[in-house]
């Protein structure tokens, strides 16, 4: 699928308060194709940088989550929709171990409403429960809660 990627995490930051409301566990997925000028994370453009999501590394991720002062998962990236084999899993294994205890959010490139009409990647809408976006642009760079640019939104998806 065009959406696949390579089913890499580039990084992985536990207790991280800059990435979502509360504290949270923050996973960077390798890869994307967008590759914005000005980029805060242009070094995880490439799809075959970090490491494999193995069985063990999803482990960790759901041990590093287990906490009460944690409040959930940030996914960003590179882009997290053009690495959807990691993506599904962390969000299923989330779902699995902490129902609607955890909140998921994920930050995109790609607008909501291209999402929408993309079956490829309208599940998201669903599964998570902040959806952070729009690309960034440098020219619109601004000192945002949570966004780079000011072109960039943040939705509410679920009622947690």
């Amino acid at each position: 699928m065009k959406y696949d990627g390579e089913n890499r995490v580039a990084r992985i930051i536990p207790d991280c308060v800059t990435d979502g409301e509360g504290v949270r566990v923050s996973v960077y997925l390798a890869g994307c194709h967008f590759r914005c000028p000005g980029c805060f994370n242009a070094s995880l453009w490439r799809f075959d940088a970090g490491e494999e999501l193995t069985d063990e590394l999803l482990n960790r991720i759901i041990y590093l989550l287990r906490p009460d002062y944690i409040k959930g998962l940030s996914i960003l990236g590179g882009e997290p929709l053009q690495n959807q084999l990691v993506l599904k899993r962390l969000i299923h294994a989330v779902r699995l171990h902490f129902g609607s205890t955890k909140d998921i959010w994920i930050w995109t490139g790609y607008m909501k409403e291209y999402i929408e009409y993309d079956d490829q990647l309208k599940w998201i809408l669903s599964a998570a429960d902040v959806l952070v976006d729009g690309p960034f642009v440098k020219r619109l760079k601004a000192d945002l809660a949570f966004r780079g640019s000011l072109n960039q939104r943040i939705h509410y998806l679920s009622k947690n």
